[in-house]
């Protein structure tokens, strides 16, 4: 296939090459640059190109593109290694050889074939729409592939649709018989598994859980704390699994990372090995804001989406007909597809607002989101997370259908999670947000987006006093913060109560808060002390905020009364919708209560029982946002009530779950202690022996603030572990500095080094390259701590730039002082480093090494690592040469080289 016109490029952190007309050439950045503005050039991952070339505008005929245009919906590692194995070609030997390699893939892939094609449905549709905004590929694609005899069904028409199923009955009361759990475990692992006494303790240990209840308000409660190897997501599946079927009920297992979600959807294929049966009793719910929302698709495919962001529209639109579940955040939509849209309109392709109108939806009974929400009520296992069990207990629609048996993995996030679930925040943000919804469009924005008044229109006309509510609640949010709020408040010029409150609110953060030398990142000050001017802003703000709760209050009322009246117009969709507005407009009466609860604090007493604080949130010096902010002091509270107290059971599982403390510290992070039945502890230690598959070196002589330092650390220890090593930083800045200064020598070493916060990648597709490359290296922040599983060679070096202590804060500074002071810090200090440590040895066979550059490590902080690893204070060079040794040879290394601790 002739490429004669389009040349490949390739740039790397080692050089930059081009491809054409059978030859191959470094160049430099400037010709580069010259040569893609002038010709369209085949490239893989035009961001990431741009950002090596220095040319964020970088263009051209991007083959990630065309993958995610031929391939919908299939996974792909991003890279010149993963577009080797996605089209059958050899890996290419080094930088200078991608190039050419990219003109032969491209071939590859445009080698449609004329028969069997299981993406073929729609494609000539799709090419032609994308032919009209111009996408690159069009033109050749348009040459390849036939027009069909017929009209192609789309997505719209090739969705199903759900069907409407009687309500599920409550689950049957029964009891698990200890003899069928070990049964069924020993089924999961399979008769070729070696025996786990370990993992068959924790199965029985965790069928506890499925006890039936004895009191009202106190769900048997286990607390497991299983080290890495134990086996414990079978080890919870089995009596879990066995409970659906005998007592006919769900159990929601619920993680923190995406990556978790991934792995348990894998694993119950032991449990389900036929996928068709596998869909339909295993299904994954995430928030709504995940899933495509096809009404906002529609729109942006119809001309609201314009330019690139079309593009990407139709590209959406073209992996959602073959989408498994419509999930846009960890779902089969491939995570670098996104990042090629500069500016990516994804986010107004979900639900983030909370504006969806139900069953007043032209394709409500398609849509993804209540696909997962029906198949989830005739599931015996639903796979969630933290936040959205939290969000289903505390203001979801499913009242009827709450789940009675819990498994909390990664239970040491439930207090994290627990603490963005019931915070509040009486922002700029969330006021302009709240606006919006209830006001629609303004101005000259467009969008399908409608207001209050609009949806809600037949009940206004109905209804009178439902009507005169609606338009109180419309007048009333003209005193909320509107486009361009952010500007009038920095400039003095405020209009209206609330961006009247705003700019007191940024005036006493600037100046308590603000300190000579400020980085630009986020200040925040405590309410305590409010000046008079913040005084006198609060109390019309808090009269702007009841004006808009009474009818807010009102409204869902009369929404309720018009329900039990049902009127003629009142079908199924109408109810529907309506059922649907009295859920959104209860949580947002309860979120502007919350707020005028906030208000009171300000020139009030204080609440014992939460942290109250002020904050200008900042980017580089860039303010995004300003307000009052509350949470609890232990969140847990709420957790306890909405979530645990009205459940029958609940397994809380971890491999750290009492690291950094004991386990009464365990039960307090959890919710514990506010339960009237006292939880059951189990523990069982990792089977690794750590002692002879890692050690632990504490780095005595890198100077701390020396960037220079630290940077020559980290490029000698990842050379010498040949790369396979994931660094953790603290500050962003100090991250953003070593990539820099160490990616271009590593690069030339035939070590490829990715970052957070560097390479325009998300994070996900991050860590999917660092596995799939054992040469590469990872930087990183708290993100990859504890969300990164890479078992096996790809990771056998952690470096950690210093102690994680906890960022000061407002709210830090007052869980510290109810927490036992520097005890408190202590106990964080060692659950971080328990956690990272913890990314080292996935399995029996994994060897490495953790290493941490800085010498003020207290010795008392070291218990946060496995008893028996070695641990050792040692200059630079000796680490380099123990990790050296240790990588190269595999061999346990002798203790005599240096004091032991």
């Amino acid at each position: 296939m002739n490429f004669a016109p389009y040349p490949a490029l390739h740039a790397s952190h080692s050089g930059v090459w081009i491809a054409h007309e059978g030859e191959v050439r470094a160049i430099g950045r400037g010709e580069a640059i010259r040569i893609a503005a002038d010709t369209p050039v085949i490239l893989l991952n035009a961001p990431l190109i741009g950002q090596r070339l220095g040319y964020a505008e970088l263009s051209g005929l991007d083959l990630l593109e065309l993958f995610a245009f031929l391939r919908p919906a299939r996974f792909m590692v991003p890279t010149p290694k993963g577009l080797a194995a996605a089209t059958g070609l050899d890996v290419p030997a080094d930088d200078a050889a991608v190039a050419p390699f990219l003109r032969d893939a491209a071939a590859r892939l445009l080698a449609i074939p004329d028969g069997d094609w299981p993406e073929r449905e729609g494609a000539w549709t799709g090419v032609q729409a994308l032919f009209r905004l111009r996408w690159p590929w069009a033109p050749l694609l348009a040459d390849r592939i036939a027009r069909p005899r017929g009209a192609e069904r789309w997505l719209f028409t090739r969705l199903p649709e759900w069907d409407e199923a009687a309500p599920r009955p409550m689950p049957r009361v029964v009891t698990l018989d200890r003899e069928e759990v070990d049964e069924r475990l020993a089924r999961l692992t399979g008769a070729t598994r070696e025996p786990r006494p370990g993992q068959r303790a924790y199965a029985e240990a965790a069928a506890g859980a499925f006890a039936p209840r004895v009191t009202r308000d106190s769900p048997n409660l286990v607390l497991a704390e299983a080290g890495t190897g134990i086996g414990k997501t079978l080890g919870y599946l089995a009596p879990a699994s066995l409970w659906a079927e005998q007592a006919q009920g769900a159990v929601w297992i619920s993680t923190y990372t995406k990556a978790l979600q991934r792995q348990l959807a894998h694993e119950t294929a032991r449990l389900h090995p036929d996928p068709a049966v596998r869909r339909a009793r295993v299904v994954t719910r995430k928030g709504r804001e995940n899933y495509l929302c096809l009404l906002n698709l529609e729109d942006a495919l119809q001309g609201g989406f314009t330019g690139r962001a079309a593009i990407l529209a139709q590209l959406v639109a073209r992996w959602a007909a073959y989408s498994a579940d419509g999930d846009m955040v960890g779902g089969d939509l491939p995570g670098w597809l996104v990042t090629l849209f500069r500016r990516n309109g994804t986010a107004a392709l979900t639900d983030r607002r909370g504006e969806c109108i139900y069953a007043g939806c032209p394709h409500y009974r398609k849509c993804f989101i209540e696909h997962a929400s029906r198949a989830s009520v005739e599931a015996d296992i639903v796979i969630a997370n933290h936040a959205l069990v939290m969000v289903n207990a505390a203001r979801g629609r499913e009242a009827a259908t709450r789940p009675t048996r819990y498994v909390f993995d990664e239970g040491h996030h439930l207090f994290d999670a627990a603490d963005a679930m019931f915070a509040t925040a009486l922002t700029g943000q969330e006021t302009i947000e709240l606006r919006r919804w209830l006001l629609g469009p303004e101005g000259g924005s467009r969008g399908r987006r409608r207001g209050l008044a609009a949806r809600l229109s037949d009940v206004a006309s109905y209804d009178e006093a439902g009507g005169r509510a609606i338009g109180d609640a419309v007048n009333a949010a003209q005193a909320l913060a509107s486009d361009g709020w952010i500007g009038r408040v920095a400039e003095g010029a405020p209009f209206g109560p609330i961006e009247a409150l705003l700019a007191a609110v940024r005036g006493l953060v600037y100046a308590r808060a603000e300190q000579p030398g400020d980085a630009g990142y986020g200040l925040e000050t405590e309410i305590a002390a409010p000046t008079p001017a913040l005084i006198d802003a609060a109390a019309p703000a808090a009269q702007a905020l009841d004006a808009l709760l009474r009818p807010l209050v009102t409204l869902g009322k009369r929404l309720e009364a018009v329900l039990d009246e049902a009127p003629d117009w009142m079908d199924g969709p109408a109810r529907a919708r309506v059922e649907g507005a009295i859920a959104s407009l209860g949580w947002r009466a309860e979120t502007v209560a919350a707020w005028l609860s906030l208000l009171a604090r300000v020139g009030g007493p204080a609440d014992a029982d939460f942290v109250d604080w002020l904050a200008v949130d900042r980017i580089e010096g860039r303010e995004f946002d300003i307000g009052l902010h509350r949470r609890w002091l232990d969140p847990t509270r709420p957790f306890a009530a909405t979530v645990l107290r009205p459940a029958h059971g609940a397994l809380v599982t971890s491999a750290t779950l009492t690291a950094g403390g004991d386990w009464a510290t365990a039960e307090a992070r959890v919710g514990a202690p506010h339960l009237a039945l006292a939880a059951t502890r189990f523990e069982a230690a990792s089977p690794f022996d750590y002692a002879d598959a890692a050690e632990v070196l504490i780095v005595t002589d890198v100077k701390r603030g020396d960037q220079a330092a630290l940077a020559n650390a980290y490029a000698r220890l990842i050379e010498a572990a040949g790369g396979g090593t994931l660094g953790l930083f603290t500050a962003i800045r100090r991250l953003r500095g070593v990539h820099a200064a160490i990616a271009d020598r590593l690069a030339r070493a035939g070590l490829p080094l990715h970052a957070q916060h560097v390479d325009p990648i998300d994070t996900g597709t991050l860590v999917d390259i660092f596995r799939d490359d054992p040469h590469a290296s990872l930087l990183g922040t708290d993100a990859l701590r504890d969300g990164v599983d890479v078992p096996g060679h790809s990771l056998r070096l952690v470096v950690m730039e210093g102690v994680p202590w906890p960022k000061p804060s407002v709210l830090h500074a007052a869980r510290r002082l109810a927490g036992g002071g520097s005890a408190y810090d202590d106990r964080i200090v060692r659950a971080r480093l328990a956690q990272a440590f913890g990314r080292l040895i996935r399995s029996a066979q994994d060897r490495g090494a953790f290493v941490l550059l800085s010498a003020a490590m207290p010795s008392r902080l070291l218990t946060a690592f496995p008893p028996g690893v070695a641990i050792a204070r040692v200059p630079l060079d000796e680490a380099i040469a123990r990790v050296r040794e240790r990588l190269s040879s595999g061999a346990r290394l002798g203790h005599d080289a240096a004091p032991e601790i």
